[in-house]
């Protein structure tokens, strides 16, 4: 990926845990895509694990994924963006 790519691609941050299918299902979707992100860990980490409750409007499942800050929601809804064909335009907006 470019410098000029990288600058215009969006920011994904997804919080997992250890030993979650649909966090490696999520992580293979974004992969797929062609999509970088950042992976935050709330395996034993009350702290992060806190973030991202609050940040997910009360949401303790993982995972979480965000999209430019936007909230997406687990794996599940980000397949459905994606069968909607909804999930490209979404990855491609800065």
């Amino acid at each position: 990926m470019s410098e000029q790519e990288k600058a215009n691609a969006p920011e994904v941050v997804m919080y997992t845990q250890a030993l979650c299918g649909y966090c490696t299902a999520a992580r293979k979707l974004l992969r797929s895509k062609g999509i970088d992100f950042i992976e935050i860990n709330v395996t034993m980490n009350a702290a992060r694990r806190r973030e991202m409750t609050e940040r997910s409007g009360g949401r303790r499942t993982v995972p979480q994924i965000f999209v430019n800050d936007q909230h997406i929601g687990g794996y599940d809804d980000m397949a459905r963006l994606d069968r909607q064909n909804k999930l490209d335009a979404l990855l491609a907006a800065k």
